[in-house]
């Protein structure tokens, strides 16, 4: 008897590949409108334009402060001296304590910007995070101070500095300037957009207000707290007014004040002198903002919509 063997089964077909997708067709890049191409060209005048009106005085001052006087005075009009000559600035320290003032000016600006941002982060801290009663009225009181021009307050400080004797002394120049309530406001704005559980947290691990605002606020706020310094230094560095009222004593007086004093140099007529003493009065500001520039307007922007 014969056994008959199961067929086999039949290997599968092989599978036939998917078709494969038609390649995509290259998209065509779309040019830019003209009135786009025309809007920005028109941007890019307009900040060229901004650029040599605002920079040129600055060049022009610079390079004349290195020429002679009879380079001032020619016509037509030279823009390079002849020879870069720091006669002038020599000129100038020799006719003015320069070095006295500079020192004035900036322990003064070092002061008065630090303790500014110092008092501005204390205030907002407490009208944030803090029970305090009436800190809807204490903002409003910030805001209305941000209104009064600061010529109005002249006659009342000055009253008030010298029934304290405080004339011809650094501290009745920088007493009287210290509350910011521009700083206190911006603080203040950018403290409501903070996230609140940060701060939660860290009352739950025992730190207090002082701590909490150092360790915590503070390093969340560093954009703000360079905007609010750099104001504040910009402002101090070029205060003429108060200062020219309060001291007239050569050996406390500022920078801006004391190119006054070389009214005395020629009868005014050698202005390579006292554009000499002006470029030592700018450039130093300058130099601050260039450096902190990059994080004003962020510092600026921060909070701006809370409300």
């Amino acid at each position: 008897m014969s056994v008959q063997t199961p067929p086999r089964p039949a290997a599968p077909a092989p599978a036939t590949p998917p078709p494969s997708a038609p390649p995509a067709a290259p998209v065509a890049r779309r040019g830019r409108s003209p009135r786009s191409l025309l809007l920005d060209g028109g941007s890019l005048l307009t900040m060229a334009v901004a650029a040599v009106v605002l920079g040129m005085p600055l060049l022009w001052m610079a390079l004349a402060s290195l020429k002679r006087p009879d380079e001032l005075y020619r016509t037509p009009l030279q823009w390079l001296p002849e020879r870069f000559d720091v006669a002038n600035y020599a000129q100038a320290a020799e006719t003015i304590p320069l070095g006295q003032l500079f020192a004035n000016s900036v322990g003064l600006t070092v002061a008065g910007a630090g303790l500014k941002v110092v008092l501005g982060l204390c205030c907002a801290y407490a009208l944030v995070f803090l029970d305090v009663p009436f800190k809807r009225a204490v903002f409003l009181v910030v805001i209305a101070a941000l209104m009064i021009p600061p010529q109005i307050t002249i006659i009342p400080n000055y009253t008030f500095v010298a029934s304290l004797g405080w004339l011809n002394t650094y501290q009745g120049i920088l007493v009287p300037g210290l509350a910011s309530a521009f700083g206190t406001f911006l603080f203040r704005q950018h403290f409501l957009t903070l996230p609140a559980s940060v701060l939660e947290a860290a009352q739950l691990d025992g730190a207090g207000h002082w701590r909490r605002l150092w360790r915590f606020v503070v390093p969340m706020s560093l954009p703000t707290v360079a905007a609010v310094g750099l104001v504040a230094v910009v402002t101090e560095w070029n205060d003429y007014l108060w200062p020219f009222l309060v001291v007239d004593h050569p050996d406390k007086m500022t920078l801006p004040v004391g190119l006054t004093l070389l009214q005395n140099v020629d009868g005014m007529s050698n202005w390579g002198v006292l554009l000499a003493a002006t470029v030592v009065v700018t450039l130093p500001v300058l130099l601050v903002f260039l450096v902190l520039q990059r994080r004003l307007v962020a510092g600026l922007t921060t909070g701006a919509v809370t409300g």
